[in-house]
């Protein structure tokens, strides 16, 4: 094992069988992105069961095979710590959770190599970040939308990590999003449970998909309050997949409000964002919860909407 690494044991589930290699691991290691395991799998870095040492991401998995994968000491980040502001909801020397401002990626990308949540975290924390995510995305766990606001853990340690993915993978994290949609609905509460994927024809928007295809990813909404020609509604994630609460409620017939991809709405609701400036999809990560990945407590944070969506909040108030 590489000096400071960590070697993560997996076995291959029985839904798993006859995937590939790289996928069938992605899913047994939530706490590895699948290209991170290709990238392993190819540099020799996965050894099975066997003492074999696959090397080709694209092999047929069996289910019960058992692999040992060599996660190498993360090398100097390559992302400069950058003494950005930053909101701390709570800290740790395991975690830290952070309530994001609209506007701010969380990782370097291409497009957006600097100014991220990560490279302030890199300055906050002083270098101590979990690894697991790789170079580009030490401590992450999971994400939320650059012009998404709200509440977000990012790890400190590998055990963090590897205990808050765990948490995630079993759908067992408390996350819920106020969000200001289109239209009011016709019922008080209702749940989206739709398979999302990237969308065949623009492949930067997700779509839902027909079942067999894509991930599962269900919503749970609540209607808070009706607006004009809009409503608030509370959405509580089952699972938290890329875009999922924007094309949930779009795919219902309720878009978020300022959302430029997925969003639609009335001439007079327009009207309102253009007067206000909103030019983001009204969506603010209000509640996250989860156990303590070392101690088991049960924490929970709340975050109060940000202006911009108090402002827009007010100005369709019947």
């Amino acid at each position: 094992m590489t000096r400071g690494g960590a070697i993560l044991e997996a076995v291959i589930a029985a839904e798993a069988e006859g995937w590939r290699l790289d996928r069938a691991l992605a899913s047994a290691l939530p706490t590895l992105s699948r290209e991170r395991i290709k990238a392993l799998i190819s540099s020799g870095q996965v050894r099975r069961g066997d003492g074999a040492n696959p090397r080709d991401p694209a092999l047929k998995a069996h289910a019960g095979e058992s692999f040992a994968v060599e996660v190498p000491a993360p090398a100097p980040a390559h992302n400069a710590a950058q003494d950005l502001s930053l909101i701390v909801v709570y800290e740790d020397e395991h975690l830290i959770v952070i309530d994001k401002p609209a506007g701010m990626v969380v990782h370097p990308a291409a497009g957006n190599p600097d100014g991220t949540l990560v490279n302030a975290l890199l300055h906050h924390c002083g270098g101590s970040l979990s690894g697991i995510g790789g170079v580009a995305r030490p401590g992450i766990v999971h994400r939320i939308d650059k012009d998404t606001s709200g509440l977000l853990v990012a790890a400190k340690t590998d055990r963090a990590h590897e205990g808050l993915a765990k948490q995630f993978a079993a759908h067992s994290i408390d996350r819920r999003y106020k969000a200001i949609v289109a239209g009011l609905p016709k019922s008080g509460e209702g749940t989206v449970d739709a398979n999302l994927a990237r969308s065949d024809a623009n492949r930067k928007k997700v779509a839902v998909v027909a079942e067999g295809r894509g991930k599962r990813a269900v919503t749970h909404w609540r209607l808070e309050r009706p607006l004009r020609d809009s409503a608030l509604v509370e959405c509580r994630l089952e699972t938290g997949r890329t875009h999922q609460v924007r094309v949930h409620m779009a795919s219902i017939g309720h878009p978020l409000l300022g959302d430029p991809v997925y969003g639609r709405s009335r001439p007079a609701t327009r009207e309102t964002l253009k007067r206000l400036g909103f030019e983001r999809q009204a969506l603010h990560a209000a509640r996250l919860g989860f156990r303590h990945p070392i101690d088991s407590r049960s924490l929970s944070f709340d975050s109060r909407m940000p202006d911009d969506m108090q402002e827009l909040l007010s100005a369709l108030t019947v």
